[in-house]
């Protein structure tokens, strides 16, 4: 698959649940928003009406809990097909920055990896539904599970069904990201989610600036 954008600059942020990506999407919107730039930000599953009513099926709805991963792993894909070409396309044409707070790599690391479904399902039903419009960088944010387990229960909110997923299932995430980083370098870089929140910022800004978009 090709990217097919060819004006404006689309960024998604990849990572197991607790490793910071809410913040950092903050951080970076609010940066390039200073600097003048128009930024959008839409999170997966969901950013558009139908999108969101898919997520709440997914993630919070009491129906989900009897769930066959081969419907999850439609349901995701149906979301994104519809956040692809009702929302990303028209703005990647108008030069807007898109981030993405989740892509097509969460579906080949939770539903392909972590479920178990086979890979060459996974990808066919990935590239259908993106339709050849890929990040130009994807920024995984990397953390120990253990870590990762500590923050989202430190929260002390209600946890919806995906983080309520037993550890075992996030070693299996965090070792999958790992894996497609190294598979493809040219996109997905690795950033230390155990830094601090100004210097994982600052990883960030300087990877954006060896895509030549500096900021």
């Amino acid at each position: 698959m090709k990217n097919s954008s060819t004006h404006g600059f689309l960024l998604s942020f990849e990572g197991s649940e607790g490793c910071g990506k809410s913040t950092q999407i903050r951080l970076l919107a609010d940066r390039l928003r200073a600097a003048g730039k128009t930024v959008e930000v839409m999170r997966e599953p969901g950013g558009t009406e139908v999108g969101e009513a898919i997520r709440h099926l997914l993630q919070h709805a009491k129906a989900g809990a009897a769930m066959a991963p081969e419907a999850e792993l439609l349901l995701f894909a149906a979301s994104r097909a519809q956040l692809v070409r009702e929302k990303v396309r028209p703005l990647l044409a108008a030069g807007v920055f898109v981030i993405l707070d989740r892509f097509l790599d969460s579906t080949t690391v939770y539903q392909g990896i972590a479920r178990g479904l086979p890979l060459a399902s996974v990808q066919a039903i990935n590239a259908f539904a993106v339709g050849g419009t890929l990040p130009h960088l994807t920024v995984l944010l990397d953390l120990e599970t253990e870590a990762a387990w500590q923050r989202i229960h430190a929260t002390g909110r209600e946890l919806d069904r995906m983080e309520s997923l037993p550890r075992a299932f996030y070693e299996k995430v965090r070792q999958g990201y790992l894996d497609l980083a190294e598979a493809e370098p040219g996109r997905i870089a690795i950033v230390d989610a155990a830094l601090t929140q100004d210097a994982v910022h600052a990883e960030i800004l300087q990877l954006l600036e060896t895509r030549h978009y500096a900021v």
